[in-house]
């Protein structure tokens, strides 16, 4: 149809080709104008209030009645379409309905003496040089003797079955999606996306399936299945369900679970970097509930950043699975973990600080930049460290060891309390990989520190080597907030013992 008008009035087409064209460019730039360039938007709002201030109201009701009323209905109808059209593109807030963890049962405790019991019992898998190294390691790490292990661990030998390993996924996976589905009003048809994270274990089918299976999920859920992300998967998923959720509809719900299998990882070698896994990780799993509705939310999904240090050799190899000289596999943690996770936090904070402090603290950050520079050869100016107790009242530092947590409070600033919640998790339930930053949010609520308006600064790191930061804001507070704690909280905080600070 378009060819034979063209072949008939070829000016025509022309012409009405080049008015199309005109009206797409002006509908372009009028988007741009309007909704992408939000300064642009702020200062005509305030030009147009001063003009109405002076005028108004006789100038402008003059005016209104010298215009033609289809006139004047359309220009409402254009600033109602704007509107909306800015309401629609703008990106939707996200929420944190509710949040659930794997509470292990008495029977599954390895304390010390268990752990120097069995290593004797089995001199065919650890020598009594190895044995050494890994009680003092224990003695020193900050665990305590509460924490848990898998069924499996308390077998001699242990039994690195795949079977065992599902045994134990079921086990606490399933745990916590019960605890977080009890504690809200949403239903598993409810649930839109699925995100399970899980670093090395990786079964077919994988973990999403298995949970589509047991919860009966809708057949046209969305799932994603996260594996060798290392303990900073649980803020990676976070991100994912983020990017997801603001392009949604209204009313979508995301599942996330974080977990790490153990009955499969168990280490029988002797080299002592691939030994610290054994004595540091622990059994564990949260599940928690996103949305982009406000309904029934208890926090707010602030800043998200995530920084990634791969592309140094030394921070790639930091954390790594592979082989010993026996053939043997395992996790190898190398000795400098503590301070790769240190300068990996510094850019991460690079690009979070900005994004989280009031402008007070980023013009003294500012201010202390300018006097290095300028004053460098004059005299050795320490830059400024910011106080993060201006933009947040709790932190949450992945409790993966002793290490980690110290150097995270060496470089932030932070006091003993504010580091209270890592050092309790990390005390009561070890290292539990990405899940262990809910622990520790389960913590503070338990102890009754969290207040309506509060802000919480999540921190994890990962293989990779990663390192991510949140931001959450609490909006209500839980009705029962005892969660994982409910059977202990009364006797923490603990006193640890004076090596443990001292090494």
């Amino acid at each position: 149809m378009h060819q034979r008008l063209q072949r008939l009035c070829p000016t025509s087409c022309t012409q009405w080709r080049a008015r199309r064209l005109d009206q797409s460019m002006f509908h372009r730039t009028l988007h741009h104008l309007l909704v992408a360039n939000s300064v642009l938007t702020a200062v005509t709002v305030l030009v147009a209030a001063a003009v109405l201030w002076t005028t108004w109201p006789v100038d402008i009701v003059n005016l209104l009645r010298a215009q033609r009323p289809v006139h004047v209905l359309l220009a409402v109808t254009a600033m109602a379409a704007v509107a909306r059209m800015w309401r629609t593109r703008r990106p939707r807030d996200v929420y944190l309905v509710e949040y659930g963890c794997f509470r292990p049962n008495p029977r599954f405790r390895a304390p010390l003496a268990t752990c120097r019991e069995h290593a004797r019992l089995m001199p065919y898998l650890v020598d009594e040089e190895s044995l050494t190294f890994e009680l003092r390691l224990l003695e020193r790490s900050g665990l305590g003797n509460e924490t848990c292990v898998p069924d499996t661990y308390h077998y001699m030998p242990p039994d690195r079955s795949l079977q065992a390993s599902r045994e134990e996924t079921e086990q606490v996976v399933f745990s916590a999606i019960d605890d977080v589905f009890a504690r809200t009003t949403v239903k598993p048809t409810d649930i839109d996306v699925l995100i399970v994270n899980c670093s090395i274990f990786t079964p077919t089918p994988v973990f999403t399936d298995m949970v589509v299976n047991r919860y009966k999920l809708r057949c046209d859920v969305q799932n994603v299945n996260l594996s060798g992300m290392g303990c900073s998967a649980r803020l990676i998923s976070v991100g994912l369900a983020k990017n997801l959720l603001q392009v949604a509809p209204p009313g979508t719900h995301v599942l996330i679970v974080s977990t790490e299998i153990l009955s499969s990882q168990y280490y029988v070698g002797t080299e002592r970097a691939m030994l610290l896994p054994n004595c540091l990780f622990r059994m564990g799993a949260a599940a928690m509930i996103l949305s982009n509705s406000p309904d029934r939310a208890r926090f707010k999904l602030g800043r998200i950043v995530r920084t990634v240090t791969a592309a140094r050799d030394t921070d790639y190899r930091c954390v790594f699975q592979e082989e010993n000289d026996e053939g043997i596999t395992g996790i190898r943690l190398y000795k400098d973990l503590a301070t790769t996770a240190g300068h990996a936090l510094k850019s991460n904070i690079a690009a979070f600080g900005p994004l989280v402090l009031p402008a007070s603290e980023q013009l003294l950050v500012a201010l202390s930049f300018l006097k290095r520079k300028f004053l460098s050869g004059r005299a050795k100016v320490k830059l400024y460290r910011p106080n993060f107790h201006t933009a947040f009242e709790h932190f949450g530092i992945h409790a993966g060891g002793r290490g980690v947590i110290d150097e995270v409070q060496q470089g932030l600033g932070l006091s003993d309390e504010d580091v209270e919640a890592s050092r309790m998790t990390l005390h009561r339930f070890g290292n539990t990989s990405s899940s262990s930053v809910m622990y520790e949010l389960a913590y503070i609520e338990a102890k009754g520190r969290m207040r309506k308006g509060d802000s919480v600064w999540m921190i994890s790191f990962g293989a990779g080597f990663d390192c991510s930061s949140v931001a959450w804001e609490c909006v209500q507070l839980a009705a029962d907030a005892d969660g994982p704690w409910a059977d202990c909280i009364h006797r923490y905080p603990v006193q640890l013992p004076e090596v443990v600070k001292d090494m």
